[in-house]
């Protein structure tokens, strides 16, 4: 009889969210099960090792309360999937792909695998065409590029979650909004800000375009393993096969590296670094590059994962690791946030490494790349004189220096404040640039060309 015809009353023990069992023929790694507990409740599972002795389970909804004696194991034979279909906008979800919207389950005779399909590296398209996140310093100085793969790093208390609500809220890839979805995932978040979220998205209309997949902090950690992969299986969907140009929303990263180093501990996994599994840097790999453009395709993925720093530091593990992977990164700011500045985005340490690829004339405006680089150096240059200036004194300082720190406090209060009702079109941004650099003279902006100046340069009255 096929072994997903039976079910097996084998179990050993039960340590966290892992079950064992002895003696279980012809099982697979990565195959799905559903685990019957003494009350006939149903909870779903993955093999995550196999022997000649012993079966590993990862039970997505916990092992407990689980009586060994009355716990029954049916191996379905077949991996992970998620049923597809375009009814998934508008929808919410949990990591296993359950309801959580008091709505019937989604029934389609589409499923596919969660880990996804292996993509040929010759068949990626570059990534191009740049995304409107409405967020003046990202969409300035750190630009958003179609397939890119764009990391938020923040601290603990620090305001991540709205700024991800915002950017879901007002992200549209100019041209295309039509074709554009949003992927939104959450794990290990409170209750509260569950509710934040889909609130966000009802008020403000965005929810019929988006597909959201919940972890809460008091759901199994280890439903946080299959969540990303689940909602990256539906970007797919979205993208590949209906042409839809997809954002993906990642929060927080740092919850779900927690719940692998949970699973690998108890795995008996050797540990590296703070004590996540070696294997750590491959396994974000294989989340992050599910994102992209394939040639061919008009669909695309571009991807948003928030991380959140432990002690704020940029170094750790989860961050670290992510930045070898992205191609670029957010950088919140604690100093800014203390100022009452929103969104706390600090200049210096955050970049887009494919910035240059979406901006310019077919895509923004002719004068964005150089009216970028001027405001870094401009900016740059305006920190050192802010340093200098608490040395010596603001009163020994030039008039030139004296505009200079001008120019960043109205950089800081403008540019890099905006509020979360503000979403400001690319040309507002740039408008906004220009008329902060007015506050210098023209001859210190030696990064844009004379005939920025002439044309954008506004002169006082």
């Amino acid at each position: 009889m096929d072994i997903s015809h039976k079910e097996y009353r084998k179990a050993v023990a039960a340590k966290g969210a892992l079950l064992f069992l002895k003696d279980i023929p012809g099982v697979a790694f990565g195959d799905r099960i559903q685990v019957r507990d003494h009350h006939n409740r149903i909870r779903n599972g993955q093999v995550i090792r196999t022997s000649e002795q012993a079966v590993m389970i990862k039970v997505f909804e916990g092992t407990e309360d689980l009586v060994l004696e009355d716990t029954w194991v049916r191996f379905l034979g077949e991996p992970f999937e998620m049923p597809l279909s375009p009814d998934l906008l508008g929808r919410v979800f949990n990591g296993t792909g359950a309801p959580r919207d008091e709505r019937p389950p989604l029934i389609s005779g589409l499923r596919r695998d969660v880990n996804g399909s292996a993509v040929n590296p010759a068949a990626r398209a570059y990534p191009r065409e740049f995304i409107q996140t409405g967020i003046s310093t990202i969409d300035g100085l750190n630009s958003l590029v179609r397939g890119q793969k764009l990391p938020i790093f923040s601290g603990s208390g620090l305001p991540h979650n709205r700024l991800a609500a915002q950017i879901v809220r007002q992200a549209k890839l100019p041209g295309e909004e039509a074709n554009f979805a949003i992927v939104f995932a959450a794990m290990g978040v409170s209750y509260s800000d569950a509710q934040f979220f889909r609130e966000e998205f009802e008020n403000s209309g965005v929810l019929g375009n988006v597909v959201m997949f919940i972890n809460l902090a008091n759901d199994p950690a280890m439903e946080r393993m299959i969540l990303p992969r689940t909602a990256l299986t539906v970007a797919e969907y979205l993208a590949f096969d209906l042409d839809r140009h997809v954002l993906v929303v990642m929060t927080d990263m740092t919850n779900y590296a927690e719940a692998l180093r949970e699973i690998a501990t108890a795995k008996g996994d050797v540990p590296a670094r703070k004590g996540y599994p070696g294997y750590l840097y491959s396994d974000l790999a294989e989340i992050y590059e599910r994102a992209g453009r394939i040639r061919d395709r008009h669909g695309s993925i571009t991807m948003i994962p928030v991380v959140s720093m432990p002690g704020d530091d940029i170094t750790h593990p989860i961050p670290d690791l992510t930045g070898y992977i992205t191609e670029g990164q957010i950088v919140l700011s604690r100093e800014l946030n203390n100022q009452g500045i929103y969104p706390p985005v600090t200049i210096p340490p955050s970049l887009s490494r494919l910035m240059k690829d979406g901006i310019g004339k077919d895509y923004t405006r002719e004068d964005h790349q150089r009216l970028a680089n001027q405001l870094y150096a401009a900016y740059a240059q305006a920190l050192e004189i802010r340093n200098l200036a608490s040395i010596i004194g603001a009163e020994e300082l030039s008039s030139q220096d004296q505009n200079y720190l001008k120019f960043a406090d109205a950089f800081e209060q403008q540019f890099v404040n905006q509020g979360d009702e503000a979403g400001r079109s690319i040309l507002d941004t740039l408008d906004l640039a220009w008329e902060l650099l007015s506050i210098l003279p023209p001859e210190a902006l030696g990064r844009v060309s004379e005939a920025d100046i002439k044309k954008y340069y506004k002169t006082s009255d």
